[in-house]
């Protein structure tokens, strides 16, 4: 893959990234601007953004981050994209209410491998680079060897956190900390004030990701460290740590997280997170999620979420009436093309014309197979079809469903929430078209 066609060079008018993330609407906070700003002009440099495997996927609200470094690629930056395999094992308790349960080391291991196959959809690697040595806090590590110019790196925090002595831990990086300043940082704040409170072994978090930036600092040069809003309380731990302990000087930059205009984030559906692999979100789900915004949230949908050059998202999100359903149809199209490929929007594009307004072809439209005999004498309730297929999460549900004439079979709208699915309500060829709401397609194929 030609990575460097992903982003268009007219995506922008400015040459530092620095100014076009800023056009964009990214960037919320930095350690120092001005700084940052000449750091990204004058140099090239490593900068890193961390992820934690938490599950085997990554998801949309993971994805602003993704384009971030897509960006900082484009202008000649290399990524460091940091695999948490040891702050993995911990969690990270910003801006929760609980606990992120815990997860034995097999299950942490699959998910970084499922993570970096994502990534490479994404960012060019040097995939002969790697991260050598480190046998705790007095043994500095090292790299084998400069990365390839333009190209990204990826590295596992277990290589540097899961052989540390915890005395050694403590003696070296806990004395750096003061804990009143601690729990008084932004991230620990709705865990202390829930029945429970913030555990130590949450506590620890903030060292463990300070020690990651220090590590990467030392080690092979690493300059800057990017991340959600909901960072900044570890950014700056890691900023102060490695100026203490190293004395060199690196700097860290938060950016937007992805909310609507009521302030929510966003990618969340009735079935859970919006995933950015096929199996877990279908192209079409994926699709439809970003068709269906709500027409505030077009301009920073488009802006965060796309490459187009400025002047192009600000004309469509000022399309106003049934004019801005073409400027949804685009922005969920590029989105889906990204994530998934040109042929798969494609057909998610043919298959949600044919669903909303009888053109294309209805193939693309979401399908499940299902036995014939399950629909054969009395057939089976329509509300346990529903509810199997995830169109509702409860009976009560279905009944306010169809009672406000929200729910179609084959075009029609059903009356009686009671009714059963038998053969006869699939076509010739066996199908069954079930819509819910003005936005919802299924499609049921006998088998």
């Amino acid at each position: 893959m030609d990575f460097n066609k992903l982003i268009p060079d007219n995506v922008s008018k400015f040459d530092n990234v620095y100014d076009v993330l800023k056009e964009r609407g990214f960037i919320e906070q930095s350690t120092d601007e001005d700084k940052v700003r000449e750091l990204l002009k004058n140099e090239k440099v490593k900068f890193y953004i961390g992820f934690d495997p938490t599950a085997d996927c990554l998801h949309v609200g993971h994805f602003m981050q993704v384009i971030i470094m897509m960006y900082m690629q484009k202008f000649g930056h290399t990524p460091v994209v940091l695999i948490g395999g040891g702050t993995g094992m911990v969690g990270d308790p910003s801006g929760r209410t609980d606990m992120r349960k815990v997860m034995d080391i097999e299950t942490i291991e699959h998910n970084c491998e499922q993570f970096k196959k994502l990534f490479d959809q994404f960012l060019d690697f040097d995939e002969e680079w790697k991260y050598e040595g480190n046998e705790g806090v007095y043994v500095p590590g090292h790299q084998n060897k400069e990365p390839e110019p333009g190209k990204a790196v990826a590295v596992n925090n277990a290589r540097w956190l899961r052989p540390l002595n915890y005395i050694d831990f403590l003696r070296e990086v806990g004395s750096q900390f003061n804990v009143n300043t601690m729990l008084r940082a932004e991230c620990f704040k709705q865990r202390m004030e829930r029945e429970g409170g913030l555990t130590m072994f949450e506590l620890n978090y903030m060292l463990m990701q300070s020690y990651d930036f220090m590590v990467m600092a030392r080690d092979f040069g690493v300059k800057i460290q990017f991340g959600g809003n909901d960072q900044w309380s570890n950014i700056i731990g890691g900023v102060d740590l490695t100026r203490k302990m190293t004395g060199k000087e690196v700097y860290g930059m938060t950016f937007s997280l992805l909310t609507n205009s009521e302030g929510k984030k966003m990618g969340k559906t009735a079935k859970g997170a919006l995933w950015l692999r096929p199996d877990k979100t279908s192209p079409y789900e994926f699709f439809q999620y970003w068709r269906n915004v709500a027409d505030a949230d077009v301009n920073k949908c488009l802006r965060m979420l796309t490459f187009l050059p400025m002047e192009e998202v600000n004309r469509l999100s000022s399309l106003e009436g049934a004019e801005i359903n073409k400027a949804k149809e685009i922005l969920a199209y590029e989105v889906t093309k990204l994530v998934h490929g040109e042929e798969e929007a494609k057909k998610a594009l043919d298959g949600a014309r044919a669903a909303f307004g009888g053109a294309g072809d209805m193939a693309n439209v979401p399908t499940v197979k299902k036995a014939r005999s399950e629909f054969e004498g009395e057939g089976v309730g329509l509300l346990n079809l529903l509810k199997e297929l995830k169109l509702i999460q409860n009976t009560s549900e279905g009944f306010r469903t169809v009672e406000q004439g929200g729910l179609s079979l084959q075009g029609e709208k059903v009356t009686d929430p009671k009714m059963k699915v038998t053969l006869d309500c699939f076509d010739e060829e066996g199908k069954l078209l079930i819509q819910k709401g003005k936005k919802k397609f299924q499609m049921v194929e006998l088998d």
